[in-house]
């Protein structure tokens, strides 16, 4: 059988190299567009690539997935983290857990990962063409399909065919004339840009666990916070971006982000532990003496935004101070205007419309032999590895399918 994949990356490696390993009788040919393959694999994590997640529960793996999330909980049974570690592991790539559960091979080296792939590719016969465009797409007699390469003259014929071509304008416009649904592309996973005062010269400053809402939405997020050049970022605006993809896209990214630097406590729950201090250490200054592990130089931004100066001490706090410091505390209002890309990992929300796939297959409802994998799919995920395994959990199952005799 002849198999074409377009699609250079991590999706469309792993689809062909399964494809390959699991029927010798398949040909199996990578068209990628770029002058050469795997570039998102050799530039994550900060040039070590962060392979998969330590979760290992297909539920649990799921709620990482703003879209997705019931679409890819029958994959991951199939093909999860453990399968990946695996899967790597046999080719003598073994991979190490970091206490945030993000998973790098030991040689903190994407290109560890590259070759693998690259070798795996090669000895399975996988024939890989780069500055290879795919001009157009088209169904033939008996479930066949066309492939026309820019600057051929005819057209190539294969029995099957996969798109992991990732976010592609061009690939979503030739499925769209296939009657494919396309949902809007939007960026998932950004940072949020704002010139507030209160994070002036603080860049590179964290604060360990803040709660996240945008009001007038039920978007809200939890994690800790990266005040940066530009505004913020972090774990918990991660999140907050990628669940919001679509809302905050619709609001031009200018809302108002309310922040509880606290984490967990309420407003009446902070002014109680104010008081108690007044008490307890009144003869201590405010500004000396962050509460709730907010680091010090941060904690003097938020108590200078009171009005309260850094020298008073707890036990001269009246109540206006006392409420006034809460509410900087516990329900801070920062106006966010604009979004920045988080690091080099450009993610988006949209793609083939969910419902129109098989996710048994990754094929189709629409075109037999037609299959999908990776994000030019509607899935994407917050950052941690879970979108790269998102990729090798549909090209695993997209690569066996494809392998499968044509009925």
């Amino acid at each position: 059988m002849l198999i074409g994949i377009i699609g250079g990356g991590a999706a469309g490696f792993f689809a062909a190299i399964t494809c390959a390993e699991s029927n010798p009788d398949c040909t199996v040919t990578i068209f990628e567009r770029g002058k050469s393959v795997l570039e998102k694999v050799r530039i994550s994590g900060g040039g070590r690539c962060n392979v998969t997640h330590a979760c290992f529960d297909a539920r649990a793996l799921t709620q990482f997935y703003p879209r997705g999330e019931r679409e890819l909980l029958g994959p991951f049974m199939q093909f999860g983290p453990s399968d990946t570690v695996a899967w790597f592991g046999q080719r003598g790539v073994p991979l190490k857990t970091e206490v945030d559960g993000r998973m790098f091979p030991d040689t903190d080296d994407s290109q560890t990962i590259v070759d693998c792939l690259q070798r795996s590719a090669r000895q399975a016969g996988v024939v890989v063409r780069t500055s290879t465009r795919i001009d157009s797409i088209s169904p033939v007699q008996e479930g066949r399909w066309e492939l026309l390469v820019h600057g051929d003259e005819r057209p190539q014929v294969f029995d099957k065919i996969m798109i992991a071509t990732g976010s592609s304008p061009a690939i979503w416009d030739m499925l769209g004339r296939l009657g494919h649904t396309i949902v809007e592309p939007v960026p998932s996973l950004f940072t949020f840009n704002t010139k507030d005062t209160r994070l002036r010269d603080l860049s590179g400053v964290s604060v360990p666990d803040v709660a996240l809402h945008i009001p007038g939405t039920s978007l809200s997020a939890r994690g800790p916070l990266l005040v940066t050049h530009w505004g913020l970022s972090g774990p918990g605006i991660l999140r907050l971006s990628a669940w919001g993809a679509r809302e905050l896209h619709r609001m031009s990214y200018h809302f108002p982000l309310v922040i509880n630097f606290t984490g967990e406590h309420s407003i009446p729950e902070i002014e109680q532990e104010i008081m108690a201090l007044k008490t307890a250490q009144g003869k201590k200054t405010v500004g000396a003496h962050p509460l709730f592990g907010i680091p010090l130089r941060f904690w003097q931004q938020l108590v200078a935004a009171t009005g309260i100066t850094a020298d008073r001490r707890w036990a001269d706090f009246d109540k206006k101070n006392v409420q006034a410091l809460a509410a900087q505390l516990g329900a801070a209002t920062f106006q966010i205007a604009g979004k920045s890309t988080f690091k080099e990992e450009f993610v988006t929300a949209g793609g083939v419309l969910l419902r129109e796939v098989n996710f048994k297959s990754f094929e189709s409802k629409m075109h037999p032999n037609l299959h999908f994998a990776g994000e030019v799919l509607d899935i994407d995920a917050i950052t941690g590895g879970f979108n790269f395994q998102a990729a090798w959990t549909g090209g695993w199952i997209a690569g066996k399918a494809l392998a499968r005799e044509r009925g």
